[in-house]
């Protein structure tokens, strides 16, 4: 890794920094309510080590392959792997053998799936229900994937029953074009109403390198930050 790009990481930390803690200062809340997670999908291991290096631990992918290998290339590092993609069916055995937590839980068939795979691994898995906020009545679907509001409750209890899952609480990707500020506001409420029924899911994954300061107003407690952090330099494919 040269030194140039050990700076370039760097400062696109420093300024993620900077933009969490001002938002956090707007919103009233501790800057340690917020956890980074880097999505580093398309980029190489090389920068994972250097994320790791500066502290940052929790990791996102969403594509299996990439992310089995770079998990086997850094499993000296300690880190938390996030799988944050779309998920089918056939990728969960490999999915569980390094994701520490599923960001992308839509449906009970992936969910007796991760369940399965994980007691046969012997691992525990943190399961994120993923939320739709489309445009509908019912907030969603609108092509980003996950579930509507509605249909999230049941999900969230089929979690805490399966064998080797855990509930962490909700995901949700803003919609495209709409304003990610009324729809975390959307996500805060439907994570109230699970946390209210399974106290221990506080995770509310939402905010990106564009709207982060929206949802952090709006009670995110994990970013997903790709291109702010790793800047949009043509990325490594294998």
């Amino acid at each position: 890794m040269d030194d140039a790009r050990r700076d370039e990481i760097a400062a696109g930390l420093a300024e993620v920094e900077r933009r969490v803690e001002q938002a956090c200062r707007t919103a009233g809340r501790a800057r340690s309510d917020i956890t980074i997670i880097a999505v580093t999908k398309t980029y190489p291991a090389s920068d994972v080590r250097v994320l790791a290096g500066l502290g940052v631990t929790d990791i996102g992918e969403n594509r299996d392959q990439e992310a089995a290998d770079k998990a086997a290339e850094c499993g000296d590092l300690g880190l938390t792997w996030h799988f944050i993609g779309q998920l089918q069916t056939n990728k969960v055995r490999s999915v569980v053998s390094y994701a520490d937590v599923v960001h992308s839980v839509d449906r009970s068939r992936l969910v007796d799936a991760l369940s399965r795979e994980a007691v046969r691994q012997e691992r525990e898995v943190g399961c994120l229900i993923q939320v739709a906020l489309g445009g509908g009545e019912d907030g969603g679907p609108a092509g980003r994937g996950g579930v509507a509001p509605g249909e999230i409750l049941p999900l969230a209890e089929a979690v805490t029953r399966a064998d080797g899952l855990r509930l962490r609480g909700v995901m949700a990707v803003a919609p495209l074009g709409g304003d990610p500020g009324e729809a975390f506001a959307r996500l805060y409420s439907v994570a109230q109403a699970v946390q209210k029924e399974h106290p221990a899911a506080d995770v509310i994954s939402a905010g990106m390198s564009g709207d982060l300061a929206q949802a952090i107003a709006n009670g995110a407690t994990h970013l997903r930050v790709g291109t702010a952090l790793l800047g949009r330099r043509k990325p490594f494919v294998r």
